[in-house]
């Protein structure tokens, strides 16, 4: 439970982070985790509708990583889906969709459907 409320605590961060300035009237650009390269991102100061249709895991001690990105199939222009991963075991390094699965006995992974936000990744 610790877990859970620890990995919430982060992800409600991290949105209030980007969303803050975007909020604000200002684009918000920072970085996320594509395939384990950090690719730019950017959060439009505009109301996100928050229905989710990408993936978008929120790990502690890495950040966030997305499961497509541009030129993927399924990619939807950076409307994410939240998961909150928790760990189970001591934090390593997730920087992949792939690495999350091979760390499944590792980390809990839970639908965050209230956080779900829209930050196109930039070319």
């Amino acid at each position: 439970m610790r877990r859970l409320l620890a990995s919430g605590t982060l992800a409600m961060m991290l949105v209030v982070s980007i969303a803050g300035g975007a909020l604000a009237g200002q684009p918000v650009k920072t970085t996320i985790w594509l395939d384990g390269v950090q690719v730019r991102t950017i959060l439009p100061p505009a109301a996100s509708p928050q229905e989710g249709t990408d993936k978008f895991y929120m790990v502690p001690g890495t950040g966030g990583v997305a499961a497509v990105g541009p030129g993927s199939a399924g990619y939807h222009g950076g409307h994410w889906q939240v998961y909150l991963v928790s760990w189970n075991v001591a934090p390593y390094p997730l920087r992949s969709v792939r690495a999350i699965a091979e760390a499944a006995g590792d980390i809990t992974i839970t639908r965050a459907a209230d956080l779900d936000f829209l930050c196109p990744i930039q070319p």
